[in-house]
């Protein structure tokens, strides 16, 4: 009886790692002066198989000296599975040249369409083809 609840639970863990297979992906793709400031161009793929009414990131805007220059809180909701999608967000009174990283540092929200808030952090793959890293 314990070696078929073993096998029962070893099988139940295995298909709930299944389940969770694919990747919510963040790309910092460039800055852009502009006369407010500098804005960033981010890509998201959504590869999970489920789509996210829900997304917003918290990020740490830090200079190249890595002091944090400010806090921004952008929501990048909708992201539709099967995905990807550009979203863009303004960084006001900072020179896109000084932005020496940007971190994110939570996730205030991540709900799939229909369900409950979740932890995606293990979901994420962070990247940047800016001249600062995207960084976790």
């Amino acid at each position: 009886m314990k070696t078929l609840g073993l096998g029962l639970a070893a099988t139940l863990i295995a298909g709930m790692v299944h389940a969770q297979t694919g990747a919510i992906s963040v790309e910092l793709n460039k800055f852009e002066p502009t006369d407010e400031g500098c804005q960033a161009y981010f890509l998201f793929g959504n590869t999970t198989g489920e789509s996210f009414e829900g997304f917003e990131m918290s990020l740490a805007i830090l200079d190249s000296e890595g002091v944090i220059d400010r806090l921004l809180t952008i929501d990048a909701a909708p992201l539709p599975a099967g995905r990807t999608t550009l979203k863009l967000f303004g960084i006001p009174g900072l020179d896109c040249g000084d932005v020496g990283s940007v971190l994110l540092h939570d996730l205030p929200s991540c709900r799939p369409q229909n369900g409950e808030e979740t932890d995606c952090f293990p979901m994420l793959e962070l990247s940047s083809r800016a001249t600062a890293p995207l960084v976790q």
